[in-house]
């Protein structure tokens, strides 16, 4: 995907590359992001932008679809655009975007295979800094293109079928 990447990004501006490394136990993302990220790249905050408020709900809950859908359009996500996401390796902040925008509608989203850290491995070329703010996008958010469980649809599965859990260790045992 890397080599893919830099395709896209050399044919022109028809491409979102979204940086959304987040960590539990690491430093903010944005720090991450300005030490160093692809060209063009924008910094997306999990916090902030692809979760709504820590509250009953949990930690990282779904945001408000407007404020989503918002937040994308700043960071020059549109609607015909290909947009690409990673994280800083593991994919999991990545997968959480991927998730959202494909269940808001938008067809042509991809996670950057190894994430910055395999960009970085490949030689890729390099920015830092706080990055220049893209062009608006005209994302619009149509959701409900994927299926979500309730915690009791979760739970009947999880009696007769198979129930994977993809959070990160730490935050399966409790630990964070």
């Amino acid at each position: 995907m890397g080599a893919e990447l830099r395709e896209l990004l050399a044919a022109g501006p028809d491409v979102a590359v979204l940086d959304v490394r987040w960590s539990l136990t690491g430093p903010p993302g944005r720090e991450a992001y300005e030490q160093g990220h692809p060209p063009g790249a924008f910094f997306v905050d999990l916090d902030a932008e692809l979760a709504a408020a820590p509250g009953r709900a949990g930690r990282h809950p779904l945001p408000d679809q407007g404020d989503f859908a918002a937040a994308m359009r700043r960071a020059g996500v549109g609607n015909r655009r290909a947009v690409v996401v990673y994280d800083q390796r593991d994919a999991t902040s990545a997968a959480r975007a991927w998730w959202l925008l494909r269940d808001c509608g938008h067809e042509d989203v991809r996670v950057l295979d190894g994430g910055y850290d395999g960009w970085v491995a490949a030689g890729l070329p390099v920015e830092n800094g706080p990055g220049r703010p893209p062009e608006p996008g005209d994302f619009a958010c149509s959701p409900g293109r994927l299926p979500v469980l309730s915690a009791d649809e979760a739970s009947a599965l999880a009696r007769c079928g198979v129930l994977l859990d993809a959070r990160a260790t730490e935050r399966y045992r409790g630990d964070a």
